[in-house]
């Protein structure tokens, strides 16, 4: 049951990457939003548009060199930023984990997944790996792997991909913690596989509280998990809203070209809309509208003075010009 408090509180969270004799390249620009203890937000978007940044930087796991984080990101009332990397350290895995995009290249190819497990386990519970061998044998069963018991003394290259992302759930879920991060936990699996992770991630936070922050590209993935929906372009929100208002309402052009990009079963035959040009076609934030270049439905106004995150009614929308026909 999801509490009135918030666990997660990200405000004006912004990164920006810079490189000697190159101009700064803001990556996330003063992104907020809150997570609730059981809660499912999406934070949606293309490649480019500052999802994973902000999971990194909530995470403190950027580089330490070449990038500047502002803003705030509160965790039960402390603000992780403030945090020395030995209390970061202590944290990650423990009260807040994530799981990567890419599972062959997040696990460690030398190592037996089982010992990749019960790592976790002996730096935050104190267990002798003896004692966390049937504990990490009992997570890999919890996530679906097969005869645990033989499976925990494979390394990642032998298992595929479903079951590496599998593993590295059972990781990020080795100590309980309070909030989960799903990097696009499903990219590079085949459909059957992606239902059974989003079954397997569902399942876990109906049944353990866990709050979870789902990062992706695929409204399709949105449409069967998330509580509320965090639409991003160019390191900005532009949109956010329940997940069926915003399913059946969409404001701003971008989430409406999002969605009329999908395949839908009730529309065989008809040609899709894609959207025109790629996330680099866009204009500066602070004097236009970023996604103006690419807009279906752009005005005057849309390339000369920057829209403002107006909030009402449970909806968060950033456009001059917003989509008014319902879906």
């Amino acid at each position: 049951m999801m509490s009135d408090a918030p666990l997660l509180s990200v405000e004006d969270l912004t990164v920006t990457f810079g490189r000697r004799g190159q101009e700064p390249f803001r990556a996330v620009d003063g992104v907020s939003f809150q997570v609730r203890p059981g809660q499912t937000v999406g934070l949606v978007g293309e490649s480019g548009c500052g999802k994973s940044v902000t999971s990194l930087a909530i995470m403190g796991l950027l580089p330490q060199r070449g990038n500047t984080v502002s803003g705030r990101v509160d965790f039960e009332g402390t603000n992780l930023l403030e945090l020395s990397t030995d209390d970061m350290r202590d944290r990650r895995g423990r009260d807040i984990a994530m799981v990567f995009q890419d599972p062959l290249s997040s696990l460690n190819p030398v190592v037996p997944v089982g010992v990749q497990v019960t790592e976790v386990l002996e730096r935050h519970r104190g267990m002798t790996r003896k004692a966390a061998m049937p504990v990490a044998a009992d997570l890999l069963r919890r996530v679906g792997i097969p005869d645990p018991d033989r499976r925990i003394k494979d390394y990642p290259h032998q298992m595929s991909g479903g079951m590496r992302q599998r593993a590295l759930i059972a990781i990020a879920l080795a100590c309980a913690p309070r909030l989960l991060i799903a990097d696009e936990p499903t990219t590079a699996l085949d459909v059957t596989i992606q239902a059974q992770i989003l079954a397997l991630l569902k399942e876990l936070v109906e049944d353990t509280g866990t709050a979870l922050i789902m990062i992706t590209h695929d409204l399709g993935v949105v449409a069967g998990l998330c509580d509320e929906v965090n639409v991003l372009y160019g390191g900005r929100i532009v949109e956010r809203g329940a997940r069926h208002p915003l399913f059946r309402d969409p404001r701003h052009p971008y989430t409406n070209g999002l969605l009329g990009s999908i395949p839908r079963l009730d529309a065989v035959g008809e040609r899709l809309t894609p959207i025109p040009g790629s996330v680099a076609d866009n204009l500066p934030w602070d004097h236009a509208c970023a996604f103006a270049p690419r807009c279906s439905q752009p005005i005057e106004r849309c390339t000369q003075v920057t829209p403002v995150l107006e909030e009402s009614f449970g909806r968060a929308l950033r456009c001059h010009n917003p989509v008014e026909v319902p879906r």
